[in-house]
């Protein structure tokens, strides 16, 4: 036992604290997380503005009369649906080459970069999550909006979005981790991330098992711990709507 655990403490020594290495880690972690968080808040903006123009779509198409509104609303919803498909039927990782080597070419932010992408990736699964929250309240909540003389936008804004924003909130979360683990892949474009961090510092000590494992663990730790800030989120809506 002694013996294992002297071997455990020099592998330890050897992968983090030789070198300051350990650094290779907390700057990956803090990348991963400001590029998640980021990603999240531009992912959001666009999944609400997409889910508004396909759910506006959706439910006024058959009531809108022939002209240029409804030609302007059509073509909107028809550059939103190219958006799904091809933002969802494509790989991550793919969007993050073509965003690196092809449309920011010009730009040396790495960091910038990823948000950039991992957002316009986010949003389409935003979309689809607050599309559903949205398409889930009562129709009888956009006549009441109507009833005190809102317009169809005012409607949304005030009385439509907050509620499906509550409803599809515990999704929303679930949504941040699962971005937060597909950051892992950042690597692919020189950013050090927490999972690059890894990376590098097998390759300067050669040893696989203690980096590698460490990075999976971290990983772990903060899936669990939001997936429990997502568990008592969803408690304490239930909690309200009593």
């Amino acid at each position: 036992m002694a013996e294992a655990f002297a071997k455990f403490k020099e592998s330890f020594v050897f992968n983090f604290i030789e070198g300051a290495r350990w650094k290779y880690i907390t700057n990956g972690l803090l990348v991963t997380l400001k590029v998640t968080f980021f990603a999240v808040l531009i992912g959001l903006v666009i999944g609400v503005v997409v889910a508004m123009i396909r759910s506006s779509f959706d439910q006024t198409k058959d009531e809108m009369q022939p002209g240029l509104g409804k030609t302007f609303m059509t073509e909107l919803n028809a550059i939103a649906q190219v958006y799904l498909t091809v933002i969802r039927g494509t790989p991550v990782v793919v969007q993050l080459l073509i965003g690196y080597f092809v449309i920011f070419v010009s730009s040396t932010n790495t960091v910038l970069v990823a948000i950039m992408v991992f957002g316009i990736n986010s949003g389409a699964y935003i979309t689809e999550i607050i599309r559903g929250g949205i398409m889930s309240i009562d129709r009888g909540q956009f006549e009441a909006g109507r009833s005190i003389g809102f317009n169809y936008v005012q409607t949304m804004r005030y009385i439509i979005i907050p509620q499906a924003i509550k409803n599809v909130l515990p999704s929303l979360a679930n949504e941040f981790i699962a971005l937060m683990k597909e950051t892992a892949v950042c690597g692919y474009i020189g950013l050090m991330d927490l999972t690059k961090g890894g990376d590098v510092i097998r390759g300067r000590t050669f040893s696989a098992f203690m980096p590698l494992i460490a990075v999976a663990l971290i990983y772990l730790i903060l899936v669990i711990f939001f997936s429990w800030l997502i568990s008592k989120l969803e408690r304490r809506l239930r909690s309200n709507e009593r």
